[in-house]
């Protein structure tokens, strides 16, 4: 699996979520020096026609693109993959069973029931043979459940034995909401620890979401193979909240 080739914990694969209705958003991480993008189809207003241009701008930088889609459905699991994604993240897999049926929309057969549709960017327009599309399908493409539960956690291992899962995310966030508790409570760190022992056991990367390079390095350290930091969003907001802030700090002490 090229994706994660050469990741480790000591040096991650580093990515970031894109949520704005724009291109230049990839432009300007690609730029950054992140290893990947995640177009988020679940929590942004944005739709399959503007993601296949960001994958399409992605691509063209180097930069691998990842979405996460806002569902299990197979058809929009696919459309996603025609237009050219290097593999998807998907939200609320709790069980083996999900896990298999995301597979299965993933894969082509015999894996799984994706329909071959060559002619999208994917094949190239056309161009690719069939046998190098549908290889590139089955073995290339990475499929990465979220485990943002305790029903996840609990099923973890199972998840990560399912063939043709990749790696797991981590959802820290849904699962203490799940659980009732803050981010920071033991109970998420002891079933985040679970799943992390149980995507070593697997010998599958385990990956995470952090806010900062701080966070980062931290999260880095408990054995995380690739790392998704901070959003276009809230980049923009909390820097132009601090550079608004700085500059009527200043002005009103120059009085």
């Amino acid at each position: 699996m090229t994706f994660f080739a050469n990741a480790s914990a000591q040096a991650p694969r580093l990515g970031t979520w894109i949520k704005l209705a724009t291109t230049e958003s990839v432009d300007i991480m690609a730029s950054a020096g992140f290893d990947f993008v995640v177009i988020d189809l679940e929590h942004s207003p944005l739709d399959l026609t503007l993601a296949a241009r960001m994958i399409s701008a992605a691509t063209a930088y180097g930069v691998d693109p990842l979405v996460r889609v806002p569902d299990h459905q197979g058809s929009t699991i696919q459309r996603v993959l025609d237009a050219g994604a290097r593999g998807i993240l998907v939200p609320h897999v709790d069980s083996v069973a999900d896990a298999e049926r995301v597979v299965a929309a993933t894969r082509f057969p015999p894996l799984g029931h994706r329909g071959a549709g060559g002619t999208s960017r994917a094949g190239r327009w056309g161009l690719t043979p069939r046998d190098e599309y549908i290889r590139v399908g089955n073995e290339d493409v990475v499929c990465i459940p979220q485990l943002e539960s305790p029903a996840a956690i609990d099923a973890a291992a199972g998840i990560l034995a399912v063939p043709g899962i990749d790696a797991v995310f981590l959802g820290a966030g849904d699962l203490s909401v799940s659980l009732g508790v803050r981010v920071n409570d033991p109970v998420v760190k002891e079933s985040l620890d679970r799943a992390r022992a149980a995507a070593a056991a697997a010998g599958k990367p385990c990956g995470a979401a952090c806010v900062d390079a701080p966070s980062a390095v931290r999260t880095a350290a408990l054995g995380h193979q690739f790392l998704i930091m901070g959003n276009d969003a809230t980049m923009l907001a909390r820097t132009a909240h601090s550079m608004a802030q700085a500059f009527r700090e200043q002005i009103g002490g120059a009085s």
